[in-house]
């Protein structure tokens, strides 16, 4: 059965097509740390997450551009732009799109400022996968994948 997406005021978007549950999420991950990066978009693939990356706020906003996803996860913290800047650039380009912070141990609060403007969810780093993948798929209208314990790692 189609899936249904819905913005943050609960009302039903009419999709550009029919969200499956075997349709990959379209997933861009925004995090100025490449090796986290990397090791993310590779257990993101063995979930049915189709990820591109970018390590800076101004690759983000270009691949948003030529790019439709099903959510966003950006890290609060990089170093061209803040992730509260990309966010409110992600939220002119594509208002339907959920947005996912990342945050380090301590900058709840800034945090909690990317809800105020947009956000719909936020994690501390490090984060468990298992949460990220969770929260994803609750903002793409998806449920979380069932995998095996060899698959995880």
């Amino acid at each position: 059965m189609p899936l249904q997406r819905h913005d943050q005021s609960g009302e039903q978007m009419i999709p550009d097509k029919e969200i499956s549950q075997d349709t990959p999420i379209k997933l861009l991950l925004v995090d100025d740390e490449v090796g986290y990066v990397s090791v993310l978009a590779k257990r993101m693939a063995k979930r049915n997450i189709d990820t591109i990356t970018a390590t800076n706020g101004n690759d983000a906003i270009q691949t948003l551009r030529s790019h439709r996803f099903d959510c966003a996860v950006i890290d609060l913290k990089m170093e061209d732009i803040d992730g509260i800047e990309v966010l409110k650039i992600f939220k002119k380009m594509d208002p339907t799109m959920p947005v996912i912070m990342l945050t380090g141990h301590g900058s709840e609060t800034a945090a909690r400022e990317g809800i105020r403007f947009g956000a719909f969810d936020y994690l501390t780093k490090p984060c468990d996968i298992d949460d990220l993948i969770d929260i994803i798929c609750k903002a793409s209208n998806r449920e979380a994948p069932k995998i095996s314990v060899h698959d995880k790692y």
